[in-house]
């Protein structure tokens, strides 16, 4: 129906998180990804998850061109469920995808550790 907008709300948000750190900058370490790239990370994991759902939705015509858009909000039963939908999966779609890229930032950062050890060991030997 609509889980798509919980992602979706949060892409838009961490999208605004993005700019405003890319406005301040950052110090960038040899043994770290930049914040800015990790942020933008997760606004594209989010965007296109959004995109993803949303042309899914399309596709099997609960979202259209005319008003109101979503086929659930046009009866009061069907909006209450709709909302439902996007409290449960929606968020923990949202909540999945913000896990996943917390696992991958770390993963990240081990990697860029672990070459960075490496260049160090090399040059004192």
């Amino acid at each position: 129906m609509a889980c798509f907008t919980a992602p979706l709300a949060e892409a838009v948000i961490v999208k605004a998180i993005e700019k405003n750190i890319e406005k301040k900058g950052t110090q960038e370490s040899s043994e770290r990804v930049p914040l800015t790239r990790k942020v933008k990370w997760l606004s594209t994991m989010l965007f296109g998850g959004s995109a993803l759902l949303a042309f899914e939705h399309i596709w099997h015509g609960e979202i259209t061109a005319w008003f109101p858009f979503l086929t659930a909000m046009s009866e009061k039963a069907d909006a209450i469920t709709m909302l439902k939908e996007i409290a449960t999966v929606g968020v923990a779609m949202a909540a999945l995808i913000t896990a996943v890229w917390i696992v991958m930032c770390k993963v990240a950062d081990m990697v860029l550790r672990s070459k960075a050890q490496e260049t160090v060991e090399e040059a004192n030997i």
